[in-house]
């Protein structure tokens, strides 16, 4: 638990990047045996790239860093519950787990609307854990809209 936390850290101080860039605020991590091999943060406004999420951006990084599309063994840390791309993503690059923080009612696909890393059909199942650090991942996020309404 206590190392669930450490990581979740690292991907806050992501979403605070995407926050300061006017994006919105979800960060990730890649780590493998307890070291980071992947950071990102969303970028979608600034590249004009719809698929410019945190976890895709942390994972291409992972995969560059080993030299290798297969993820296997690492974990995944996410501010928010992945979108149904991002679990794709995820169960593509052989994960063995993510962990996230706030759960997503518009479009969370590890289990709060659908679950597409646990799908019976697909080859590969990815572990499941949630809400390390939730509230704060979710203040963050509340933080920007509201600073955005106003």
């Amino acid at each position: 638990m206590m190392e669930h936390e450490v990581f979740m850290r690292e991907a806050l101080l992501e979403a605070e990047k995407a926050f300061q860039k006017g994006e919105v605020p979800v960060g990730a991590v890649v780590v493998l045996k307890g070291e980071i091999i992947g950071r990102g943060h969303n970028l979608r406004e600034t590249t004009s790239d719809s698929t410019a999420h945190a976890e895709i951006i942390a994972l291409r990084k992972a995969s560059k860093n080993l030299n290798n599309w297969r993820l296997s063994d690492a974990v995944v840390y996410v501010t928010l519950e992945p979108c149904p791309m991002c679990a794709g993503a995820m169960l593509q690059s052989r994960i063995d787990r993510v962990v996230y923080g706030a759960d997503d009612s518009k479009a969370g696909s590890a289990g709060t609307l659908i679950n597409i890393l646990q799908f019976p059909g697909f080859n590969h199942s990815v572990k499941i854990t949630t809400g390390i650090l939730a509230d704060e991942c979710g203040a963050i996020l509340q933080r920007f809209f509201k600073e955005r309404r106003n």
